[in-house]
């Protein structure tokens, strides 16, 4: 079974993929993936400086990636050049996991974008890590040290609330405590896996 993970910035998602993983899911996180595939001497960082230039690059020769959120954050166009430069080459080592997975896995898709790049259909079941907006900002101003504008415009950038809700076949709400979170974890893989 392969389902997809996604939730809003700040949302809680990598804490649920780290409890799933707990539980037994094959977790691929698109995130670490996209890491890696513009990691210092890869293909995809060679091309993220041929298109943005050096000023991307920190002084270790690796993707700054806090001048390059600054950049792409404030212009959609210039975010979808550098979403055309990661997304293919993470859905390729994502398929390379997912292949290597047996037959009676779960295998889950830890994909932050899954709403905006149209992936729902991609996968049995779609779980979503909600919460509300204020919630978002709250933490990344208190957990990332982001300015409220920049927390604002991150969550601007993505799809919204109600549209990765729509998506959604399995809905875990993360407002409550950390055992609250677990519990709906715990559920919603056992709905998924009949056990």
């Amino acid at each position: 079974m392969h389902v997809g993970l996604t939730g809003g910035v700040a949302s809680g998602k990598s804490t649920v993929s780290a409890i799933l993983a707990e539980l037994g899911a094959i977790v691929i996180d698109s995130d670490l993936l996209a890491r890696e595939v513009v990691a210092p001497g890869s293909e995809g960082l060679a091309e993220i400086v041929e298109i943005f230039g050096r000023g991307v690059l920190g002084d270790d020769g690796a993707l700054d990636r806090p001048a390059m959120g600054a950049i792409v954050f404030a212009d959609e166009a210039k975010r979808r050049q550098l979403e055309a430069v990661i997304h293919p080459r993470v859905g390729a080592r994502a398929l390379e996991i997912a292949a290597a997975a047996g037959a009676d896995d779960v295998v889950v898709h830890d994909i932050p974008l899954l709403v905006e790049t149209g992936q729902e259909a991609n996968f049995d079941a779609v779980i979503v890590v909600d919460v509300p907006e204020e919630v978002q900002v709250e933490r990344m101003i208190t957990n990332r040290q982001m300015a409220e504008a920049d927390a604002l415009a991150r969550i601007a950038a993505q799809a919204t609330r109600e549209q990765r809700r729509a998506a959604a076949t399995h809905l875990i709400d993360n407002t409550g405590t950390h055992e609250d979170l677990r519990h709906r974890v715990a559920e919603v893989l056992a709905e998924l896996t009949g056990r």
